[in-house]
């Protein structure tokens, strides 16, 4: 595969399919998910000249969800997602400042 082509494989990937995904309806709510998706691509090139030097290339994509649109009655509504994984790193944060602040607040009595 040469460099041309995992470019245009990168260009086609971040497709609207990954971002919404198929819609979900039961009893009359239609829920249609939605991603936010990053991606990244980089290509090099070699001379065909001398076998040694040489060229590569790829991509990377990376999705999160985001949340869901919900249809109900005409009516729309986003409801974004809870990332678990930020809000026990926030509260560690958090935690760990309030005992360096507390630490410092009972040195100097």
């Amino acid at each position: 595969m040469d460099v041309r082509e995992i470019l245009a494989q990168a260009t086609e990937a971040p497709h609207v399919r990954r971002v919404f995904g198929e819609p979900i309806e039961r009893d009359g709510v239609v829920v249609v998910p939605a991603a936010t998706v990053r991606g990244g691509a980089g290509g090099g090139s070699g001379s065909e000249k001398d076998a040694r030097q040489g060229g590569g290339g790829g991509f990377g994509l990376v999705a999160r969800p985001a949340g869901v649109y919900v249809i109900k009655g005409g009516d729309a509504q986003w409801r974004p997602a809870l990332d678990l994984n930020r809000v026990i790193l926030g509260g560690q944060i958090f935690g760990v400042v309030a005992l360096l602040v507390l630490r410092s607040l009972l040195r100097r009595r």
